[in-house]
């Protein structure tokens, strides 16, 4: 009996803890802190190599839990490397004077050359490039095609704006002298643009093969013969000694490949410019209070862009309409030159220098007037110091005005001889 209650006792009573193994970890004291997680060892390296640590790498969509609209959030998730560029495009801001009018004068260019773009890819459609099939297929667009009218007196009135527009930006570029440093090249790359915007119409008017694109052609590829070097890069230019089918061929490979694509690339290069050096206010405008305030270039100042871009393209349409090009009769090599043949109005003021310039070895010293005016034009930037350093520069000034009143006074008197 003793031994049965000392064994019911010992049942009752709470067992001895075992005594714990060599080596084990000691069980943990009530109110202790608790111990901190094990470190992960560096993996050793191998033998023979070098530990390289893991490589912590961005998160490929880091706008997937942005808050923005369906359409942002979407936009961003795909286009995220496009996302800095809006960013800067949203901070960039154009400052508001009296003369801000002229800023709009680039965008309403760029405008016309899309429209020439987009018309010039329509009438590809049907235009055929040969001296046999040249003048039938501009006829067959003008009567047969629907809305071919339209859209070839597009591609005209819009070549004819795309030039008159680039006039008025060089010009108010030039007297806002907004050429200065650190926008050498902006300047630069613009004179490019408007000597290649001169090409287009001078190679796309032969492209109807009517008789005066015929016969003015002729009479243009005829000048630079007097420059010595000349007669062979007029026969490249015609593809032998007169003008023939072999000339038409080469205007329009010159029109619609190597003149766009070289537009194309310096265009590009222009705009980038003008988004990273911004728009130039006139000289001494922040100094004396003249600046009335900035708006944002993205999406203020494109909108009112877009507005221009609007009035520009109604203007088109109407001109289109109620004042429409003729076809003219197809170009005949063996009949004589018609009478008043003149180039396009954008081409008068040197047509009449050269005609004022009509003793012996005149057209010479014509040419070699107009190219030395032409790359000091360019180079302006380089020679005005005094705008470089923030300085009005009256003499360049009355440069800038004596170049235009010579372009207008010249192309007025072409326009009283001989009419449009």
């Amino acid at each position: 009996m003793a031994e049965n209650n000392e064994n019911a006792l010992a049942g009752n009573a709470p067992a001895k803890p075992k005594p714990a193994a060599p080596g084990a970890a000691k069980p943990a004291v009530p109110g202790a802190a608790k111990p901190a997680a094990p470190v992960a060892a560096k993996p050793e390296a191998p033998k023979g190599g070098v530990y390289k640590p893991p490589v912590e790498r961005p998160d490929p969509n880091p706008y997937k839990d942005s808050r923005c609209c369906s359409f942002n959030a979407w936009f961003a998730e795909r286009f995220q490397v496009l996302v800095p560029v809006i960013d800067y495009l949203k901070k960039k801001e154009v400052p508001k004077h009296r003369h801000s009018f002229w800023y709009y004068f680039g965008g309403l260019t760029l405008f016309f050359f899309l429209l020439q773009i987009i018309t010039g890819l329509l009438l590809l459609q049907y235009y055929k490039p040969t001296e046999a099939e040249a003048y039938a297929s501009f006829v067959f667009i003008q009567k047969e095609v629907s809305y071919g009218w339209l859209i070839r007196q597009v591609h005209a009135w819009s070549a004819n704006l795309m030039v008159f527009s680039v006039f008025i930006h060089m010009f108010s570029t030039f007297f806002l002298k907004s050429y200065r440093k650190p926008r050498e090249l902006m300047w630069l790359s613009g004179s490019v643009l408007f000597v290649l915007t001169l090409g287009f119409g001078f190679t796309g008017y032969l492209l109807p093969w009517n008789e005066i694109a015929y016969f003015a052609t002729q009479v243009g590829t005829e000048v630079p013969k007097v420059v010595p070097g000349g007669a062979f890069f007029v026969d490249i230019l015609r593809g032998g000694e007169q003008v023939t089918g072999e000339t038409l061929t080469r205007m329009f490979s010159l029109h619609v490949v190597l003149l766009p694509g070289l537009l194309l690339l310096l265009l590009s290069a222009h705009l980038l410019l003008v988004q990273v050096f911004g728009t130039s206010a006139p000289i001494g405008y922040k100094e004396s209070g003249r600046i009335k305030g900035y708006e944002k270039f993205f999406p203020t100042f494109l909108a009112k862009d877009a507005i221009g871009w609007i009035l520009g393209f109604v203007l088109i349409i109407y001109l289109a309409v109620v004042f429409p090009g003729e076809i003219g009769l197809k170009a005949d090599p063996l009949s004589p030159a018609p009478l008043g043949i003149k180039p396009e109005w954008y081409f008068w003021a040197q047509f009449l220098l050269l005609k004022d310039f009509s003793f012996e070895n005149g057209e010479f010293y014509a040419i070699i007037f107009f190219t030395v005016g032409a790359i000091f034009w360019a180079l302006v930037p380089f020679i005005d110091k005094r705008a470089s350093r923030e300085e009005k520069s009256p003499v360049f000034t009355i440069i800038g005005i004596l170049y235009l009143a010579a372009l207008l006074i010249n192309t007025y008197r072409v326009f009283a001889e001989y009419g449009l």
